[in-house]
């Protein structure tokens, strides 16, 4: 077995001719820059593109396939460089009596992805676009996606708005076929521990991925997968832990840095006291119209009092993403590509003294901190991610002598 690094959902903000797919993303977040930033940038081995069911979007994969810079791989998924581009979409479904919810679907091949996309055009408004509702049930899109031989996985299952446990349901059997669900997404503002209060999740294979909405925030979560070869069909492999593949580490953001971790209170501006359970209205002002956190809502609907982790869960790393390194902006980033090659192996396999010789020590000194879960961080909540605080003075001082202070 060989290992990978995948993120499986990032968004496409345009395409090349300037068309909106998703109108949140970046104008310069198109699929080819997307394939580009993941093979020679940041080192990912497979990334999932999740509007590919856009037509705009397929005429675009066509012409890279023509002129050879891309190519369909026997196992599945599309190869650029060093990466593997796995083709998805996220559909938001809403059944009667239920809040919104997004649903990742894969296919194998750019042919059945295009004869999914004649499936969804009269199901939704615009086809063309990124996280479109789609007007059948969240059954009836699982049955459709799983009779064409893809997968389906949850989306950011916790996040308050438009997910599975944050907007949706308090069971995903609700909403679900749980016997067809590949995988569940954890999301930004959650982890393997967090999600161990619902006993509903024991039996999936989780997967952390970035969400990403511009080509920097790409890889700020993502997954080590243990198998042959980066296809769709080691994938599939992985998530459901046969034949020696799996799901080997989740590197995520430690949840107090999601900008939904905490409720917060619109109405002043405040994010709810961390020791406080889940409350109705807010602590400061008495407003209802409070955003639930996700820590909050996992604790509302927990079915067991301490968390439960499976033998074969696999660890959870929390991963601060390079971006939220203070004093490490884009021309000691530079630098440090240049030197090192791309973020992965920034991250999992420089040492602390090369990064030293590049940027210093002090930024140095909070690499290594960030990959031992010791940088101080401050909370998000209310739609603001979390900080990482700059190093006290004395650990300033230490990391300018090569080494972080003991714990």
């Amino acid at each position: 077995m060989r290992t990978f690094y995948a993120d499986l959902h990032i968004h496409i903000g345009r395409t090349e001719k300037g068309a909106a797919v998703k109108i949140s993303g970046a104008r310069n977040l198109t699929f080819y820059n997307i394939a580009r930033e993941a093979s020679d940038r940041k080192g990912l081995d497979i990334v999932g593109i999740i509007d590919c069911h856009s037509p705009a979007v397929q005429d675009e994969i066509d012409q890279y396939l023509a002129n050879g810079e891309m190519v369909e791989l026997p196992g599945g998924g599309i190869r650029y460089g060093g990466t593997t581009i796995l083709l998805g979409s996220e559909i938001e479904v809403r059944d009667p009596g239920t809040g919104p919810v997004h649903l990742l679907a894969f296919l194998r091949s750019l042919q059945d992805m295009k004869a999914f996309t004649e499936w969804m055009r009269p199901r939704m408004k615009n086809v063309e676009l990124s996280s479109q509702r789609m007007y059948v049930t969240a059954r009836e899109l699982q049955a459709e996606v799983v009779n064409r031989g893809g997968i389906l996985i949850p989306a950011h299952i916790f996040t308050p708005h438009k997910s599975m446990y944050g907007s949706g349901s308090s069971r995903m059997e609700h909403l679900l076929d749980l016997d067809a669900i590949a995988g569940v997404e954890l999301g930004l503002s959650s982890d393997s521990e967090m999600a161990g209060f619902l006993s509903e999740l024991d039996r999936y294979t989780f997967v952390t991925n970035s969400d990403a909405h511009s080509l920097g925030k790409i890889g700020r979560e993502y997954n080590k997968l243990l198998m042959e070869e980066p296809t769709f069909d080691e994938l599939v492999l992985a998530l459901r832990r046969k034949d020696g593949r799996a799901v080997a580490v989740n590197y995520g953001l430690n949840p107090r840095l999601g900008k939904y971790h905490r409720t917060y209170c619109p109405s002043c501006d405040s994010i709810l006291d961390e020791s406080e359970a889940a409350v109705g209205r807010c602590l400061y002002c008495g407003s209802p119209k409070i955003v639930r956190g996700v820590m909050d809502r996992i604790m509302e609907l927990a079915d067991r009092s301490d968390s439960y982790i499976p033998d074969y869960r696999p660890p959870y790393f929390y991963q601060v993403p390079l971006e939220f390194i203070p004093g490490l902006g884009p021309r000691k980033m530079t630098a440090l590509l240049e030197r090192f090659g791309s973020e992965m192996a920034i991250l999992h396999e420089t040492t602390q003294e090369a990064l030293a010789e590049v940027v210093g020590a002090e930024i140095a000194g909070m690499i290594a901190a960030a990959r031992s879960g010791t940088l101080e961080l401050r909370v998000g909540g209310g739609g603001t991610y979390g900080k990482v605080a700059p190093l006290p003075a004395t650990a300033a001082e230490t990391a300018e002598r090569g080494k972080l202070p003991e714990e």
